[in-house]
């Protein structure tokens, strides 16, 4: 098929070199002349593991091509996705203002009949408003559907969970769209028998906060475990893993750590709650899953007192900035509200990350940045983990303990073994863990 993306970010820039891969032709469409001449060589402005590998194929292949024209590319698409971002306002609610400008820029560039369907997440009854627009700009004789197919890939593992997707949700008022978009789906359907969630507009625009939602809560109880078994001496590793077991809770997102952050999790918990005041409804379960994200972060903080008593003046290095290894995102990562924390009661901060580290110096401020671990480690009273890259998982702690002036460190994704490190001689916390 002849398919059209607009947006580049993680999600659309992933999805079209995967549809490219499949053999389909993509246009994609963009807004920054730099960064398109750039995605045309083949290089990608974002770090995904294995992913400048298939947009150069594709782009080297004639399959794959970056623009910042919206014509001839809309107009030849039987498909146009829109993948733009949808930011919280100061308030929660989903800023919708650039993925409502693109459905009005396609809107007057559409030809023939066109499915557009939005991959945005987008509150619910947003694609009902985007068919509204659409249909008030369009040129008379233009025939057009909207439909919603969230995308559920994780940063970092992006490839594998595009082409191996759990489901693929597919909402639609329009059988021919159902139809055109269950045909280029199929190549994705058949490498797992991925069931299609066939449904309406609303339904899909709910399955995606939904999950997102759900997901967050199973890390925020995952913490206050963790909290709760530091106090009574339980052991929240073993704790989790054990209901883990269990078929009906399952093991995935049950790690206590410095909580969660990213694109997705702290937007869409939001948001969900802001939809839900909107309908008149109080999501108080979702307020505490907020609260008790927040307080994860403080308590890496509380334990630095703990370790260090009074933190002005401390040298405290930190190693990992992104919110998660395998991505340069820094967007809502913990290591930001953790390090501003640490540099407000005085301490001196300096850190480093395999590959977030100029996106971190735009997020951070009043840290020293550091080019690798050794100069991170070095003559510091503390050492906090924060992102679980296996980089750090690796590292020789008897090296890193002869460069720290102070061998203590605050574990906080539990990457490390706490009787290895005892017997290396340093003081050592994790999160749940005694």
């Amino acid at each position: 098929m002849k398919i059209a993306f607009v947006g580049h970010g993680y999600v659309g820039l992933v999805s079209a070199a995967i549809f490219a891969e499949l053999g389909n032709t993509v246009s994609v469409i963009g807004h920054t002349p730099s960064t398109i001449e750039k995605l045309n060589r083949g290089e990608i402005h974002i770090y995904e593991p294995g992913l400048e590998e298939i947009v150069k194929r594709n782009v080297d292949a004639g399959r794959l091509k970056f623009t910042l024209d919206y014509n001839p590319s809309i107009q030849d698409a039987e498909i146009v996705f829109t993948a733009v971002g949808t930011p919280p306002k100061e308030n929660g609610e989903a800023d919708l203002s650039t993925v409502l400008d693109v459905a009005e820029k396609i809107g007057k560039s559409l030809s023939g009949y066109t499915v557009i369907v939005t991959k945005s997440t987008v509150p619910i009854g947003t694609n009902k408003k985007i068919k509204a627009l659409i249909e008030s700009v369009k040129p008379e004789k233009a025939e057009f559907d909207v439909a919603s197919c969230p995308e559920f890939l994780r940063q970092g593992s992006a490839i594998s969970d595009t082409l191996n997707p759990d489901r693929i949700v597919i909402g639609t008022e329009s059988k021919r769209a159902e139809d055109l978009l269950v045909e280029l789906h199929k190549p994705l359907h058949a490498n797992t028998n991925a069931p299609y969630v066939l449904t309406n507009l609303e339904t899909a625009e709910m399955i995606k906060y939904a999950a997102n939602a759900f997901l967050a809560t199973k890390i925020s109880f995952a913490n206050s475990i963790a909290q709760l078994s530091e106090s009574c001496g339980a052991d929240a590793l073993a704790a989790l893993a054990g209901i883990g077991f269990d078929k009906r809770i399952g093991k995935d997102f049950l790690s206590p750590g410095a909580g969660y952050g990213g694109s997705c999790f702290p937007k869409d918990v939001k948001a969900l709650i802001s939809i839900a005041k909107d309908y008149g409804y109080d999501f108080k379960l979702l307020k505490e899953v907020e609260s008790v994200n927040s307080e994860a972060k403080l308590n890496i903080v509380r334990k630095a007192e703990k370790m260090l008593g009074d933190l002005k003046g401390k040298h405290i290095g930190v190693l990992g900035l992104a919110f998660k290894p395998n991505t340069d995102d820094m967007r809502f990562a913990p290591s930001i509200e953790i390090v501003h924390a640490l540099l407000e009661k005085g301490a001196h901060v300096k850190g480093y990350d395999p590959e977030s580290m100029e996106k971190a110096k735009k997020a951070i401020s009043g840290m020293q940045f550091q080019e690798d671990i050794e100069s991170t480690v070095t003559d510091i009273d503390l050492l906090i983990v924060t992102t679980e890259w296996n980089e750090f998982r690796e590292v020789d702690m008897e090296k890193i303990k002869e460069k720290m002036k102070s061998p203590k460190i605050i574990d906080a994704r539990n990457i490390y073994n706490p009787e290895k490190m005892k017997n290396l001689g340093f003081e050592y916390q994790g999160v749940g863990r005694n």
